[in-house]
């Protein structure tokens, strides 16, 4: 995309050589930034009504600022999640405004802080599941949907969540985090009418197999209505939950209309 391109299709829309939707068809499939090691896909949002988000991970520092700095230019909220402190710093460098949190290891530029939509729980079984939890609670945050937390509800002592039946039942979408036997999801599945994200996580003796137990087990749930994200995935859950919040609110909206 350039400014040529782009003032060929506005002034082809004044003229009424294409209709609105032709130009929206047009710019959901426009061209990416080429970088050379990275295409930025600065129309992601248009398509699927999410920014583009940097997966950290196996990137160099330089790498991770030069992608941030040129989405920030684009977008008003940008995240780069599973990032090293060194590539926070790197990015910090370019865009001060950018804050790190190491606990889920997200660097987030938040420029965008309206009231967030709707309400999604979400909820660890432990403690040691907390910066799997956090990642989603900040991508959803960012993404704009309205985030309660409910930490260390798991079902060793299920009369911790049972104290809390009343918010999970708010929500329009729970978020269950869990690693060891990963029962959470399930218990919460069948306290409620809405979706239930499951999120196996790698906390767990040996034969937890680094989350393949927990993953199993959330696969092979009782209660209707969890789905299943991989192991660690709170970005891939957030993801769906917002779709899901988004999807409720709108509804909402619709039926309230007179």
């Amino acid at each position: 995309m350039n400014a040529d391109r782009l003032r060929e299709l506005v002034e082809q829309h004044r003229n009424g050589d294409i209709d609105t939707d032709e130009l929206m068809g047009v710019l959901k499939v426009l061209p990416f930034e080429d970088l050379g090691f990275a295409r930025i896909d600065h129309h992601r949002r248009l398509r699927n009504g999410h920014p583009e988000v940097i997966y950290g991970e196996g990137k160099s520092p330089e790498q991770a600022a030069i992608i941030f700095q040129r989405l920030a230019l684009q977008n008003g909220n940008v995240l780069c999640t599973r990032a090293t402190s060194d590539m926070a710093g790197a990015i910090r460098s370019v865009e001060p405004l950018a804050r790190y949190h190491p606990l889920c290891r997200i660097v987030e530029l938040r420029r965008s802080v309206a009231a967030g939509e709707g309400l999604v729980v979400v909820a660890t079984g432990g403690t040691s599941d907390i910066p799997v939890a956090e990642e989603a609670a900040i991508v959803l945050e960012s993404f704009g949907s309205r985030v309660e937390r409910l930490f260390d509800v798991g079902v060793a002592g299920i009369h911790r969540l049972l104290a809390h039946t009343d918010l999970i039942r708010q929500a329009n979408c729970v978020i269950a985090v869990a690693g060891m036997e990963g029962a959470l999801p399930s218990v919460i599945g069948g306290l409620v009418e809405v979706p239930v994200i499951a999120v196996p996580t790698s906390i767990g003796y040996g034969a937890s197999f680094g989350g393949v137990t927990a993953l199993l087990a959330m696969l092979n749930s009782c209660a209707s209505g969890v789905s299943v994200v991989n192991i660690d995935n709170g970005f891939g859950a957030a993801c769906q939950a917002d779709m899901i919040n988004k999807l409720a609110v709108r509804g909402r909206g619709r039926e309230s209309a007179p």
